[in-house]
């Protein structure tokens, strides 16, 4: 099975995607593919240079990831260029990561994606997880992580597909409001649920470093 991960911008994501992990899922993030795919000399990097200009290179040959953030951010029409550019080679690379874990035994592989429903990725998927967390939970946690103003989160928030449109199109949610602990019990409660349990070694291992 493979279980698409997504949530908002400091929705805690790779909290919930590192429990997975720890409860023997494999995992696959997108971002990671988005490095791979933007290395010197890669077409896709050639295909950015073309509509972004030679700036969004530094010295080296390597992308200028801050310049083509700064581009992007606040230009719908840019960004929308980039999506087309990078997403299918992403999901070109995702499909052929999950062939190989599959290939290798995997059970249940976890897709960590930002973008998955912007970038058509749930259709890879067979079920998706939405991280959910309150709006002022968001906002405080975006402001302190990025160490931006609450009029810059808002503006991040908003670029992308708002929380409850997420939700509605989950199969899943968990909420992580709360403390890591109840974060990690709603992970291995939904395991279960789904029939991935984790082995006795890993939860008696779980049980031995829980606190009293």
């Amino acid at each position: 099975m493979i279980l698409g991960v997504t949530g908002g911008i400091a929705s805690g994501k790779s909290l919930v995607v590192d429990i997975f992990r720890s409860l023997g899922a494999a995992v696959v993030s997108a971002d990671q593919l988005a490095r791979r795919i933007v290395q010197r000399g890669s077409p896709v990097l050639e295909k950015i240079v073309e509509r972004f200009g030679v700036e969004a290179l530094h010295a080296d040959g390597s992308l200028h990831r801050k310049f083509l953030a700064e581009r992007i951010f606040n230009d719908d029409g840019a960004r929308a260029d980039l999506n087309r550019i990078t997403h299918p080679a992403i999901a070109e690379l995702a499909a052929r990561e999950f062939a190989e874990l599959t290939r290798r035994g995997a059970r249940l592989i976890v897709y960590e994606a930002p973008l998955l429903f912007e970038a058509g990725v749930d259709r890879q998927v067979d079920a998706v997880l939405v991280v959910t967390v309150p709006p002022e939970v968001q906002l405080a946690r975006l402001m302190a992580r990025d160490g931006i103003s609450c009029e810059a989160a808002r503006q991040r928030i908003a670029a992308q597909l708002p929380q409850p449109e997420k939700m509605a199109r989950a199969d899943y949610l968990v909420d992580n409001s709360g403390t890591p602990e109840e974060t990690r019990r709603q992970v291995a409660a939904l395991m279960e649920q789904m029939g991935f349990g984790p082995s006795p070694s890993r939860r008696d291992g779980a049980e031995r470093s829980a606190p009293d």
